[in-house]
């Protein structure tokens, strides 16, 4: 016996020690691997040890925080979890490692978005979205393992936030711990056993003060964010989330087979009212994106149709968006599901990818019609069409372009592989050398099943590297079928 392992961790399948015998490292139900180390003075106590660990399902959905120092990730394995880039003191090497574990769910998640810097909406397979605040504790940890001093990281009162979060024992919302609560436990009589949340007591969070990334088991119990807001307003599972960037408004789409249940929901992140709803789709709504400027909507849908959403001059209800521009049976390019889309950096063009294979790149060809009223007709395809090789499940744009000015797009495919472009409009008539194959990530980069998101980090640099020359370096972040998150570093100069 080397300790006991806290949290729902339903007992260990296998275990080996090291060849020494100094370590034991042992796998568990949940797909975790646990690792223990001998102390060197007293040969009976046994240490846990800093372990890689990951989900143990599809990952659905993976988000840089907007500040680019550490990402989130969601998965069917009813997991929302944060990895981050530990400095450790002397060394200069940076590895990356799961330091919280925000939402342990009862439903397989599906989507999620940053609202700002420490709060997060994230969807799963239940009609409701739920919206998490990072609690006192995380944010003192994550400076201590990032390295980032805590002044840059709270800019408003941290006094009011809540220690930690627990998740009642019959439960699925994550309940503030505040710092007065820790120490209350209810004396053992015979009155209090006989109340039902008695004889099931909650998994009380202790407070951790983080060195060095946690272990399995409190990363279970530990690490958790308080839910701070419910969204209810979909019929179906949430499908698709998104967040502007300004943080003051969010975008849901959930299942649908019929127009009613296609409808886009949006929501206020200071009132966490209603908005609007933006009916126009008559299947699932797969993704959704804000352009960088705020200024429009984009969703993409399993019709095989997009719809592009403007933001009215603001009212006194909050935004509101009128549809602007979309594609019809007629107009459509793509035929089969657009499963991802994305924007370019200055908000002039965005692209589609489907499981037709096809990349296109669409925007306002002909700006002199760009009347206020018609923007319908003055949208198309701006590129040539590109032909991924296999069905596109996940498309992102670069916030940073090469040095001579191109854009730098990721293109991930259902085979696992994942394709680096480059595009840049070339002239009035799409020419052919529009766009470029910079990098094909051979089999042992790429994942083993689809590629299910792909994500830049904002700035140029790498996360927890003090980059002098950072402008040389982009990191893009990808998630897919085969359980992983994977960070890629981009050489921008090489593309």
């Amino acid at each position: 016996r080397v300790g006991e392992v806290g949290g729902n961790t339903l007992g260990f399948f296998d275990c080996q020690f090291s060849p020494d015998g100094s370590m034991i490292i042992a796998h568990a139900f949940h797909g975790a691997l646990h690792l223990w180390k001998q102390a060197t003075v007293n040969k009976k106590e046994w240490t846990p040890e800093v372990v890689i660990s990951g989900h143990f399902n599809s990952v659905e959905d993976v988000k840089w925080d907007p500040e680019g120092e550490f990402i989130i990730s969601v998965g069917s394995d009813q997991t929302t979890r944060l990895f981050a880039p530990w400095k450790r003191k002397q060394e200069a090497e940076v590895t990356w490692h799961e330091i919280a574990r925000p939402q342990v769910h009862g439903y397989d998640m599906r989507c999620l978005a940053m609202i700002g810097r420490f709060q997060f909406v994230s969807g799963a397979d239940e009609k409701v979205l739920r919206v998490f605040r990072a609690p006192k504790n995380f944010i003192e940890n994550f400076s201590n393992i990032t390295g980032i001093p805590l002044e840059k990281l709270c800019s408003h009162q941290s006094s009011d936030l809540p220690e930690g979060a627990t998740v009642p024992a019959l439960g699925l919302s994550n309940k503030a711990v505040f710092e007065g609560d820790m120490a209350v436990q209810p004396a053992e009589d015979e009155e209090t056993f006989n109340t039902i949340s008695n004889q099931y007591p909650e998994i009380y969070f202790q407070p951790l003060i983080l060195t060095e990334p946690p272990p399995e088991d409190h990363l279970l119990q530990n690490t958790l964010w308080p839910e701070i807001q419910k969204l209810y307003g979909h019929g179906y599972e949430i499908f698709c989330v998104a967040c502007n960037n300004s943080s003051t408004v969010i975008a849901s789409a959930c299942k649908a087979s019929k127009k009613e249940h296609a409808a886009i929901i949006l929501w206020s992140t200071s009132s966490w009212k209603k908005l609007q709803s933006l009916s126009f789709h008559n299947l699932t709504v797969t993704q959704l994106v804000f352009s960088p400027n705020d200024k429009f909507l984009l969703a993409v849908s399993r019709d095989r149709n997009w719809s592009l959403w403007r933001k009215q001059d603001s009212s006194e209800s909050g935004p509101v968006f009128s549809c602007c521009a979309y594609t019809d049976k007629n107009t459509a390019v793509h035929s089969r599901i657009i499963w991802s889309c994305d924007w370019t950096p200055d908000s002039k063009y965005f692209i589609t990818g489907s499981r037709d294979k096809k990349v296109i790149i669409w925007g306002q060809c002909d700006l002199s019609v760009t009347t206020e009223g018609n923007m319908l007709n003055s949208i198309k395809p701006c590129s040539t069409v590109l032909d991924a090789g296999d069905s596109v499940t996940a498309v992102n744009i670069s916030h940073v372009l090469t040095p001579n000015g191109r854009y730098i797009v990721a293109v991930g495919l259902e085979n696992g592989k994942i394709i680096l472009y480059t595009w840049k409009q070339s002239g009035q008539e799409p020419a052919l050398a529009d766009w470029t194959t910079c990098v094909e990530m051979d089999n042992s980069q790429s994942h083993a099943l689809a590629v299910k998101r792909l994500c830049w980090r904002r700035h140029a640099g790498r996360a927890g590297h003090n980059d002098q020359n950072s402008s040389e370096w982009l990191q893009l972040a990808s998630c897919g079928a085969d359980h992983c998150v994977k960070i890629f570093n981009v050489n921008r100069f090489a593309l």
